[in-house]
């Protein structure tokens, strides 16, 4: 019998998302001059961002053990969306940045599926690994074999076939979110040392392959994907081609400086400024103190999710939820500003909640509100083990 509901709610997670969407729409508001189409993209922001907050708070109304249910559901129609772009035709899905990663729909815009299924998959793997210690009472290597397996498995398909769509950055955003619900799923760790080696093993090879056959990588990833990397370790020697878009986003973000040049005062032209390289509006405008702002939102945000997942990590379900989220949040961060920074290459990773974009918003909006629910649905039980 339940005492005491609804006993603890993070406001606090809830203010520094406030502070996220102010800090979104006045950068989108200057961002927007620069843009390439003539749209009131801050005003299409508040509509999505009013249209998240409807939907994280529908989210309260149910619990867990209801949307574990529903969870494979929710995953396999992720799937069925990216079958979709993959065969659709390009009047339907079309190429945007040499990726196929949208549906346009008329009335609404286009819509990104790999974007929610972030979400799924995050919901899928915290599904299957509750499931698997319900299941299975033996701690043995072979168990936690068997578990690295479904993990992969449900992982791997939604990475395939986002890759297919050429979308390399949303894949790796998966990935780091599989990698960190593996790592914190209680699976031996000689397993997860030969994983890592496996891992690392990979990379080492693809980066030998990058320096001396570089054509064998162009017949894998393609010219838009390697053209990436060329722009990334020396864009001013591609000022005028491929690396355009980070040599003015350099420029713009050091002309900031201490203070910022003012709001709606920049004037360093940088492509995509008001989605993914929406960071470099605000360290022009706000220079490094605003950036400092902003990346310290990011880390109060994650920080208290952390705090959700430690007061959760009795209730596998709820635990890997947040977990995820935190690793797709921190993955999003880092790459996204290291990008525009020129410290990692570029991915066409949005700074969630900052950047603009519909599916972005509303997927980022869904996983804080199963986080928030989880904070939300405290309840202390009578006759409960802690009495």
């Amino acid at each position: 019998m339940s005492t005491k509901k609804y006993s603890y709610f993070d406001a606090s997670l809830l203010f520094f998302l406030f502070l996220l969407m102010v800090s979104s729409c006045v950068s989108i508001f200057s961002a927007q001059k620069y843009a390439q189409y003539d749209e009131n993209f801050m005003l299409k922001q508040i509509i999505w961002f009013v249209l998240g907050i409807l939907v994280a708070s529908v989210i309260f109304l149910f619990d867990f053990e209801q949307i574990s249910k529903v969870t494979p559901y929710f995953y396999g129609f992720g799937l069925i969306l990216l079958i979709g772009i993959l065969v659709a035709p390009e009047s339907i899905a079309p190429y945007r940045n040499g990726a196929k990663s949208w549906f346009i729909v008329p009335g609404i815009g286009s819509i990104q599926p790999s974007e929610y299924m972030k979400i799924f998959l995050i919901l899928m793997l915290a599904n299957v690994t509750q499931k698997h210690y319900e299941r299975s009472n033996i701690d043995s290597i072979g168990q936690d074999f068997f578990l690295l397996v479904k993990i992969g498995a449900v992982s791997l398909a939604p990475i395939i076939l986002i890759l297919l769509q050429n979308d390399f950055g949303s894949s790796l955003v998966m990935l780091v979110i599989t990698i960190a619900i593996i790592f914190l799923s209680g699976i031996n760790w000689r397993i997860i040392s030969i994983l890592l080696l496996l891992l690392v093993s990979a990379v080492g090879a693809l980066v030998i392959i990058f320096i001396y056959n570089p054509d064998f990588l162009l017949n894998i990833f393609g010219t838009y994907q390697l053209n990436r990397i060329y722009s990334w370790l020396d864009p001013f020697e591609h000022a005028e081609g491929i690396g355009y878009q980070l040599k003015q986003s350099l420029l713009a973000i050091g002309s900031g400086m201490i203070d910022g040049k003012g709001f709606h005062k920049s004037n360093v032209y940088t492509p995509e400024a008001h989605s993914d390289f929406i960071f470099t509006i605000v360290a022009e405008e706000f220079g490094f103190l605003g950036a400092a702002f902003v990346v310290a939102l990011y880390f109060l945000i994650i920080y208290r999710m952390l705090g959700v997942a430690m007061y959760a990590r009795s209730k596998v379900f709820e635990f890997y939820i947040c977990i995820g989220m935190v690793a797709l949040f921190t993955f999003h961060t880092f790459q996204n500003i290291g990008m525009v920074t020129g410290l990692l290459p570029i991915t066409g990773i949005p700074l969630l909640l900052m950047s603009y974009g519909g599916s972005s918003v509303l997927a980022s909006m869904i996983g804080i509100g199963l986080v928030l629910n989880i904070s939300l649905k405290k309840r202390d039980y009578m006759f409960s083990e802690d009495d």
